[in-house]
């Protein structure tokens, strides 16, 4: 009998292979697409997963405020905070420290060797943390002042081999570290991939006793991490930590007229929903993440819609069948199973056509997803538990209806030729196209609005120059007393040259947050409590110059005026903060500034110094004449690789030991819309493939419902009616689902991208047009795809569609 099920379910499908292929086509674009993201869900939800103690870590997030507002929101915040919890509160074990130092230098031989991320990290680091030990003691391995551990990579690196165990390294040329312990290489779902770990004591020692960082509460930019015990309560833990603050620093903080928050966050959540100052490397979105996956199930469902609609539509052409087969014996539960056998059969096709389609498309799905998805994908348990899951949902979900629709006929009607169509199964099809438009006209609406947020961004003015820009890394050895004579040197050399305008140096450049971070500044004679937070950019006096800053108030840095070092340059918005209402007012008014008073000679614009996602913030330009970071230099538009090798060898000339790392500004500052240009084309992408696989469903739908039509068109055209009157008649059916499609999708979709929206500082608004275009896009192509039967039915000889019966 199973064999006779799918003898006949193959017959089906060959007699009807048209729609046949429609369904296989629509459920493997849907199981396709639905595979692909939910590989890209799978592998943001997984970070962090390999560690043991995962369930039982938080992170500190520090939340600072001035007056009762709130200024920052720390990842990486208090130093003291880690070990003045772990004495005080009984229900945290141990905790970690991680303090980001910066790339470094080694050597290579003769040559510098750069690694990217190191960290200062405190002793229990490996105890926390489930990072396997190639060599060394967990316990002790980053104990002793000077020690270090390597990643495996990093230690073939520097030494070529991984038994590095008592060897020692250079750091900047300035300190030796023994090498205590090998890690294994990080796993890339994690948020802490340390290429070295310097031991915390380390950094102590480095600091003095006269700036211990185990008691600063006023220093930022430690991440602390606290491992709770078996069955801690971290909504306990973390009410505990307003004591221990007020007792600790509470006093400094009311001078401040300063407040401060410490939240944990489990370390599972941290990648998707954290993105703040001081975070080791940047985060995922789970907004993002969840969206994406709802459209993954939005296209398969749209698939299975297609499968019962088509399925359901030739309910009449089956009916015979039904009834033959009810009438020499078959029960329901047979026929039912025959019609799900075919749903199976159809089912079957379809995955192994979705498996062909993921194939080809993972080295595409991968440039345009930003992921590193390969063929070893196939080998994952959890890819084929996914098509598992999906082949048995569809088969159940769009088989299931149209199994107990045609087992449901009774044969005395249906073999007397009397219509088994019914009204119920009429208004179900409608909905069921109905919701097809809606979510294609959901995620077209969010495309749009995902393409104009881009676009605005992009197109908007920085309030800075960044054009034809080079910079280079800071230098990260010769950093000594001859070293302002040697950059001043070096920018004369650079603009001596064909093709180089000027350069100049600074702390922080366009494209990334600035990493000074300034508290307790004030004017001078002021109120403590009038103290505010800044962040800070030590620049030469050339800088407003090459990145062309507004100024509109006061002057620029400039040696004519002879030592400017005690002036700084605030943006509008500092000015604001400092509580005056016109920029002039804060011309030549003097500021505290840890413990050195400045004076305001001028004023800039409020400049873009990241993305548009980011709202302006209060910054201070101060005048550092030998001021060591980025050197941003300014070509011409006739610049080329001959002027890189120039700059090259000039910067070899003046600053040996350091590598060469350059790139250019434009390229830099666009890097931050990268994800959402991913998103955007991703987005793009899979809302496409919703919209064909609903029309493939809709035109094998309107190619049934016009054949059922023919006789009653026939009749119309021998009455006098015209062509354009049949394919007005066709096409107003669908036109209609649509419109009410377009009300249903409207508001939900208002509501979701206002939503999306908010995420941006500068956003654009929601024209009208945004809800327009896309409704008259789905319009057309909607009834573009009934055309081609409309057309041929409305043109058809009527005589010859009245003789059809």
């Amino acid at each position: 009998m199973l064999q006779n099920y799918f003898k006949m379910a193959w017959r089906n499908a060959i007699r009807q292979r048209g729609y046949a292929g429609i369904n296989i086509l629509g459920l493997a674009i849907g199981m396709a697409s639905c595979l692909l993201i939910l590989q890209y869900v799978s592998f943001e939800l997984s970070f962090e997963n390999f560690q043991v103690n995962k369930d039982r870590i938080y992170r500190v997030q520090q939340d600072r405020y001035d007056k009762g507002i709130l200024s920052t929101r720390w990842a990486a915040g208090a130093y003291a905070a880690g070990n003045s919890f772990k004495d005080a509160i009984p229900e945290i074990e141990d905790y970690v420290k991680l303090v980001g130092r910066g790339p470094l230098l080694t050597e290579l031989g003769n040559q510098p060797l750069k690694i990217e991320k190191p960290f200062f990290a405190s002793a229990s680091f490996f105890k926390v943390f489930t990072f396997p030990l190639i060599s060394g003691q967990a316990a002790t391995a980053l104990q002793e002042p000077f020690t270090a551990a390597l990643s495996e990579t990093t230690a073939r690196n520097i030494f070529g081999t991984t038994d590095v165990i008592g060897k020692t390294f250079r750091v900047n040329k300035e300190q030796n570290y023994t090498v205590t312990a090998v890690y294994k290489d990080a796993p890339v779902n994690t948020q802490v991939r340390p290429d070295i770990l310097l031991s915390y004591s380390s950094y102590i020692k480095m600091m003095g006793p006269e700036n211990n960082p185990e008691t600063a509460w006023l220093w930022d930019g430690c991440l602390t991490y606290l491992l709770l015990r078996h069955g801690a309560d971290p909504s306990v833990v973390q009410s505990k930590f307003p004591q221990i603050v007020e007792k600790a620093v509470g006093a400094d903080l009311k001078k401040y007229n300063a407040s401060v928050t410490y939240t944990l966050q489990p370390l599972k959540d941290i990648h998707l929903y954290s993105n703040y100052m001081g975070e080791p490397a940047p985060n995922g979105d789970g907004k993002t993440v969840y969206l994406l996956l709802a459209i993954a199930f939005f296209i398969v469902i749209i698939a299975w819609v297609n499968y019962i609609n088509l399925a359901t539509a030739r309910a009449i052409n089956r009916a015979k069948e039904v009834g033959i087969r009810k009438a020499i014996g078959s029960s329901r539960k047979q026929l039912i199973f025959q019609f799900l056998s075919e749903s199976a059969l159809l089912n079957v096709a379809a995955v192994i056509l979705s498996i062909i389609i993921v194939l080809v498309s993972i080295p595409g799905f991968n440039a345009l997803s930003g992921q590193d998805l390969s063929f070893s994908l196939f080998l994952k348990g959890d890819f084929w538990l996914g098509l598992i899951g999906l082949y048995c949902i569809g088969v159940f979900l769009s088989g299931l209806y149209p199994a107990f629709v045609l087992s449901g006929f009774k044969p005395i009607l249906v073999l007397k030729g009397k219509m088994v169509s019914t009204t119920s199964g009429n208004v179900l099809r409608k909905s069921l196209v109905v919701f097809q438009f809606a979510a294609s006209l959901f995620l077209l609406i969010g495309t749009l609005v995902v393409y104009k947020q881009i676009q605005f961004m992009r197109k908007q003015s920085l309030g800075i120059n960044i054009d034809q820009t080079l910079v280079i890394n800071k230098p990260l050895v010769g950093r000594d007393s001859t070293y302002m004579q040697r950059m001043k040197a070096f920018k004369q050399r650079l603009v001596s040259q064909t093709g180089i305008t000027n350069a100049t140096v600074s702390t922080s450049i366009p494209g990334e947050p600035v990493d000074w971070n300034a508290g307790g500044i004030k004017l001078v004679g002021a109120d403590e409590s009038t103290q505010k937070q800044y962040r800070v950019i030590g620049v030469d006096y050339d800088f407003l110059k090459i990145y062309g800053l507004k100024l509109i108030a006061g002057r620029a840095f400039s040696k004519d005026y002879g030592d400017d070092a005690h002036n700084v340059i605030y943006n509008r918005s500092a000015v604001e903060l400092l509580g005056f209402h016109q920029p002039e007012e804060a011309i030549g008014k003097r500021i505290d500034f840890w413990g050195e008073q400045y004076t305001i000679s001028g004023v800039v614009e409020d400049f873009h110094q990241q993305s548009l996602r980011e709202a302006y913030e209060p910054l201070i330009l101060r005048l550092i004449p030998d001021v060591s970071g980025y050197t941003s230099i300014k070509t011409t538009a006739q610049s080329s690789s001959q002027t890189i090798a120039t700059i090259k060898s000039l910067w070899q000339e003046f600053f040996p030991g350091n590598t060469f790392d350059y790139f250019f500004l434009d390229d830099h500052f666009d890097q931050q819309y990268k994800a959402d240009q991913r998103f955007g084309q991703t987005f793009l992408l899979f809302t496409l493939l919703a919209i064909l696989v609903a029309c493939m469903g809709l035109f094998g739908l309107a190619s049934f419902t016009t054949l059922q039509r023919t006789k009653e068109i026939g009749i119309r055209k021998v009455l006098g009616a015209s062509v354009t009157d049949i394919l007005r008649l066709l096409y107003r059916e669908f036109a209609l689902l649509v419109l009410i499609a377009f009300l249903l999708a409207t508001p939900i979709a208002l509501i979701s991208v206002s939503k999306w929206l908010q995420g941006y500082a500068f956003r654009t608004s929601i024209h009208w047009t945004y809800l327009a275009l896309p409704f008259i896009a789905i319009i057309i192509i909607s009834l573009m795809t009934v055309s081609f039967q409309s057309i041929k039915a409305a043109i058809a000889n009527p005589v010859k569609s009245l003789r059809t019966e």
